[in-house]
């Protein structure tokens, strides 16, 4: 078995002799500048859009189908189901454009485009 190491003296620290609180009351102290709060990243953002604007219309959304960052926040096209139909690819679908700040609250929203889920993007 190795030896143990002898314990080392521990310091007195200031306060502890009486030496340091005459110091204290006379320096403020200084609370630490309030830092705003980071943008939320990319799966934030999305998750943001998705579910403020599931509150606002009262449907769940089925997807977002783009996201990307802008000068003030983001910018998100959500899929939303607006009337269900059997076969389900006859279902009513509409794509939403939401504007989300920088803090990640939403700013506007808009529909866009109204298609049936079976219908597939042709080129233009």
């Amino acid at each position: 078995m190795a030896a143990a190491e002898p314990a080392r003296p521990r310091r007195a620290s200031p306060r502890a002799a009486g030496e340091g609180a005459e110091q204290d009351r006379r320096t403020p102290r200084r609370t630490p500048p309030r830092r705003r709060p980071a943008a939320p990243g990319p799966a934030v953002a999305m998750r943001a859009a998705a579910r403020q604007l599931a509150e606002l219309l009262g449907r769940h959304p089925d997807s977002v189908s783009s996201l990307k960052p802008t000068e003030d926040g983001w910018e998100a096209h959500v899929e939303v189901v607006e009337l269900e139909r059997i076969p389900d690819t006859t279902s009513v679908m509409a794509s939403y454009r939401v504007t989300l700040d920088g803090e990640g609250e939403l700013i506007s929203y808009e529909r866009t485009r109204r298609y049936t889920r079976g219908m597939i993007d042709r080129p233009t």
